[in-house]
């Protein structure tokens, strides 16, 4: 079982699942926040927002179940996030991003979601950087007698999302009603059950939300909701190990070293549309890895 850890970021705060210091990876999963629960008052101070910073040698996905955000980066796109949707960046060589509540800076609003970074496997690490979004509807989903499932990335339940990978990996959200019970998938060699809202029993374990459960290789044990419940299925084939620094992920501690020294020296290029402020480069000692 791994604990979230709070981890404040000044206008909000995340659950810190992965990397934990006894298990940094399920499969390529090498980073896993939730964000919030979080209500933000009228008028959300800039400082929430999370300025433009770098990313090499991974893909960030977003998903949430609650509240909006507005994604621009280097490549150029500019997209609101919502409910149900996937917003899913390459950074590969490099890229630069921000993650701003523009939409709701106004009125205020909830959040609440996920954020987790996909380390690229070697061959793709030095990809060519780039973004896609996936409405809700594009999603493949299933809902039956008090059990809803929608496959984010990857191939499950006999579903498969148009989402492309760089490696195989699935990534699932169910929802279940009380008492209810389902499998999880199989067909992966690292796997993992994440309890974002409510209480499940997985093997005669009872795991709360903020609880990761990760199965033993082959385990094939049934989830049961023990109250309405949100859980997230992920995993897949491992990519080997990987240096993490920062918003780096990479096989090589020197493509960190270099990614570092590009940052700080101007050369990966600001999110076009929001070029004005940026992140500098920490120093050290090694800053612990920040989402969005």
């Amino acid at each position: 079982m791994i604990p979230s850890r709070r981890k404040d970021l000044g206008g909000f705060e995340v659950g810190r699942v992965l990397p934990w210091t006894q298990r940094r990876m399920v499969g390529p999963f090498i980073f896993f926040d939730h964000m919030g629960p979080v209500n933000f008052p009228p008028q959300v101070p800039r400082k929430t927002d999370v300025r433009p910073h770098p990313h090499i040698g991974l893909s960030t996905i977003t998903y949430l179940y609650d509240g909006e955000i507005v994604h621009r980066d280097s490549v150029g796109f500019h997209q609101t996030i919502r409910p149900g949707e996937v917003n899913w960046m390459t950074a590969g060589r490099g890229i630069s991003h921000s993650e701003r509540f523009d939409s709701i800076r106004e009125t205020g609003g909830s959040l609440n979601g996920i954020q987790a970074w996909i380390a690229l496997p070697e061959a793709a690490e030095e990809a060519a950087p780039a973004f896609v979004h996936f409405d809700a509807h594009q999603l493949p989903s299933h809902v039956d007698k008090g059990l809803s499932v929608k496959v984010i990335a990857g191939s499950a339940y006999g579903m498969t999302s148009p989402v492309t990978t760089h490696s195989p990996l699935f990534y699932v959200h169910l929802e279940m009603d009380a008492g209810r019970t389902t499998d999880v998938c199989g067909g992966y060699s690292e796997r993992a059950i994440y309890v974002a809202k409510g209480s499940v029993r997985i093997d005669g374990e009872q795991y709360e939300t903020g609880q990761m459960a990760v199965l033993s290789p082959g385990s094939m044990p049934a989830i049961t909701a023990i109250e309405p419940s949100i859980v997230m299925l992920l995993g897949g084939e491992a990519v080997g190990p990987r240096h993490i620094w920062w918003n780096f992920v990479s096989s090589s501690q020197e493509r960190i070293e270099q990614a570092k020294a590009d940052w700080k020296a101007g050369r990966i290029q600001l999110p076009v549309g929001d070029d004005q402020e940026f992140i500098p480069l920490p120093e050290d000692p090694p800053p612990t890895p920040q989402p969005l």
